[in-house]
């Protein structure tokens, strides 16, 4: 039992693989191509995730007087780009995947610099211990790796092969509920004595900029005028960070195991309120049908 909870995250990785396989499969490059067409949508997206979205963090430290230690944690998670669950909630309630994808990829590559830069900033801000977060330019690869491999082996199945692709859609939407659970099973159970034991002191904060983030990125663009399926899609890039990332800067690059408590707990708490957001605010049952095309 012990062995296969150490293998767990890992089987997860590849299924999460697998499931951009088969977002793949509803994609074409035309979908991608239309982005160049639109590029309001993918600036508004970036500019929220690396300005806005850390401003509203500092503010909501400040306004509730988060503690120095886990101010730095929660600046870390916003500093964070969008998680490869933000393609799997888009898809499941009728996001504009491709653009999720783009984002995805391109806020990882950005992060490079911003997050460094943000996480500096807190620690020069909030800590004050002169720690610095150097590049992490192996996240590129790995979302190289999990999203974009993947995903342009199943378009080009899907070109290939298009009535498989066809068969595949409604097993593979099945498929990404089960890991779904499977995923905030994994979280609880890896982060439970650390949740359980700082979510008194820090519960509220990370809350607050989880909802933040979901309402900002589908009410803005919203606002502006974007369609639906774009505001989904940026709302889900925006209000899920990959706080996988935050951790292992916690960990492994600061080492220090306080500062990675607001993303334990955000990694856990995401999938709830990611969940309500797609039922409540969008009102409607995942997607069963492809995303519709950025307009």
């Amino acid at each position: 039992m012990n062995d296969f909870i150490t293998l767990l995250p890992t089987l997860l990785i590849a299924a999460l693989a697998l499931i951009m396989f088969g977002l793949g499969l509803s994609l074409t490059l035309g979908d991608f191509r239309r982005l160049l067409g639109h590029p309001k949508a993918v600036v508004l997206a970036l500019v929220l995730q690396a300005l806005v979205l850390p401003a509203i963090c500092y503010g909501l430290i400040v306004l509730l007087g988060v503690a120095p230690v886990y101010a730095v944690g929660l600046m870390l998670l916003a500093a964070s780009p969008g998680g490869v669950s933000a393609n799997l909630f888009s898809h499941l309630f009728g996001g504009n995947v491709a653009m999720n994808i783009s984002l995805t990829a391109i806020n990882t590559v950005l992060s490079i610099v911003s997050l460094p830069l943000i996480a500096n900033f807190a620690i020069d801000t909030f800590a004050k211990s002169g720690q610095v977060v150097p590049m992490q330019t192996a996240k590129v690869v790995e979302v190289i790796v999990i999203v974009l491999i993947p995903v342009a082996i199943g378009m080009v199945v899907k070109r290939r092969a298009p009535s498989f692709a066809a068969r595949m859609d409604t097993p593979m939407k099945r498929f990404s509920m089960a890991v779904l659970g499977a995923l905030a099973v994994v979280a609880i159970a890896k982060e439970w004595d650390a949740i359980t034991a700082s979510f008194a002191s820090i519960g509220l904060a990370v809350i607050l900029f989880n909802v933040a983030s979901l309402g900002l990125g589908y009410y803005v663009p919203r606002l502006l005028g974007m369609v639906r399926a774009n505001a989904i899609a940026i709302g889900y890039e925006i209000g899920i960070h990959n706080s996988t990332l935050a951790i292992f800067v916690a960990l492994s690059v600061l080492d220090d195991f306080q500062l990675m408590l607001p993303a334990a707990i955000y990694s856990v708490t995401m999938y709830v309120f990611a969940t309500a957001f797609g039922f409540v605010v969008l009102g409607r049952k995942p997607a069963t049908a492809a995303p519709a095309p950025v307009a």
